[in-house]
């Protein structure tokens, strides 16, 4: 490439960057804010579950109405960037923005990552076609739109760049993406740190040395995390077929899952499995959980996602590692808030065939002394969730294809 080509690149991808990472933040940070208000809201006002079906018939209809084209969220995204066809409609934004808080607002129990991705990501792919970009240079703004999302609404940057780049590895990522998916990981990661916006912060007060006996335990709570991610995935998927197969009509959906999930509120008669459950993420880290806490968690996030209510699925996965490795300290010789802070990163590495993403997370949110015990624990969990996903329409390759389409030839 001669200089002056290689500077045109330059300066047209930092300008580029500046306007997506800035853009995603500020939407993330918007997100964010309003999250925690209607969160705050509907827990003092429990009374609101029980409008969870309206809610779910309004967002039903919005996107029936409205929103056909963008339905699939995320698995659009990763279909565009494996066989662009068109751009990437700009009401994604908004419908998941507001469809997102009115599942949480009235107890749907879901995450923030989908949401965020995808209105960073429509919104970047306007520049697309603003911009003339050829359909090389679209890849790179879609892979920016997920690096920006994921960064600024979790607050970790490195993994964010990280986990775009390796979310579409096998749909053959270009060289030239890593540079912008960095830069503009860390714009909007740096644009949600201006705003009165904070996000969750974890301690782990203590990390054993690594020793012959550590790295064992370390291995086998990895595979555990990984069989509970594999265990996730089916279940989102399985209750999201259920619904299409037994009720025709789209509206309908999350209406009557509505109901299901109102009343199993109330009959349970707590509100600890519903929303992203922060409260109960940061108490694994300080106290061992029960046992059937993360197993609920998988039964209300499937149930919830699979009826047609919108948000993510990332959140909930932190729930269910961090919960389940919380109860794991009651036999593992590890220390309470590393297995928590393990399964936090451990099960969303399985879930999303993002290994490293979920390492340099780990590190970035708990402290690099954690590094190799999340390390260990999100590669052995990678290799045994399976080959599904939360993510069905991820490509999967390499060592772990190999393995899986060995294992099933036999």
């Amino acid at each position: 490439m001669e200089l002056k080509s290689l500077l045109k690149f330059f300066f047209k991808w930092i300008f580029l960057c500046i306007i997506i990472g800035i853009c995603s933040g500020l939407a993330s940070g918007l997100f964010l804010y309003s999250l925690e208000f209607v969160t705050f809201f509907r827990e003092l006002n429990q009374w609101i579950i029980w409008f969870l079906p309206i809610g779910g018939l309004l967002i039903g209809y919005l996107y029936f109405l409205y929103g056909k084209e963008v339905v699939s969220g995320n698995n659009l995204i990763l279909e565009e960037y494996s066989n662009s066809k068109k751009r990437i409609p700009f009401r994604m934004a908004p419908l998941v923005f507001f469809t997102t808080l009115i599942t949480h607002f009235f107890g749907g129990s879901a995450g923030r990552e989908g949401t965020a991705i995808q209105m960073s990501t429509s919104i970047s792919d306007q520049l697309s076609s603003f911009f003339s970009l050829h359909n090389r240079e679209r890849k790179i703004i879609l892979v920016c739109g997920i690096s920006a999302g994921f960064a600024s609404v979790f607050g970790t940057p490195l993994a964010g760049a990280v986990f775009a780049i390796e979310l579409l590895f096998f749909s053959k990522v270009s060289l030239k993406s890593i540079v912008p998916s960095f830069l503009v990981a860390f714009i909007a990661y740096f644009t949600v740190e201006f705003l009165p916006v904070q996000h969750t912060h974890y301690m782990i007060p203590f990390v054993p040395n690594i020793t012959i006996q550590t790295l064992f335990w370390t291995i086998l709570v990895g595979i555990l995390f990984g069989i509970v991610a594999m265990l996730f995935s089916k279940s989102t998927h399985w209750w999201g077929r259920l619904f299409v197969k037994h009720i025709n009509f789209p509206p309908l959906r999350p209406f009557i899952g509505g109901i299901v999930l109102a009343l199993t509120v109330f009959l349970i008669g707590s509100t600890k499995y519903i929303g992203l459950g922060i409260p109960t993420i940061l108490e694994s880290f300080e106290m061992q959980q029960w046992v059937g806490i993360f197993a609920i968690k998988i039964l209300f996030t499937g149930f919830t996602l699979g009826a047609g209510f919108k948000g993510g699925e990332v959140t909930p996965l932190f729930f269910v590692g961090a919960t389940l490795g919380s109860f794991l300290s009651l036999y593992i010789p590890l220390p309470t808030a590393l297995l928590a802070g393990m399964g936090f990163v451990a099960v969303f590495s399985g879930a999303t065939h993002t290994p490293i993403a979920s390492t340099l997370m780990g590190i970035e949110l708990f402290g690099l002394q954690t590094g190799i015990f999340v390390g260990v624990a999100c590669f052995v969990s990678y290799f045994f969730s399976g080959m599904n996903g939360i993510y069905s329409s991820q490509v999967i390759g390499g060592i772990k294809k190999q393995i899986y389409t060995g294992i099933k030839n036999r």
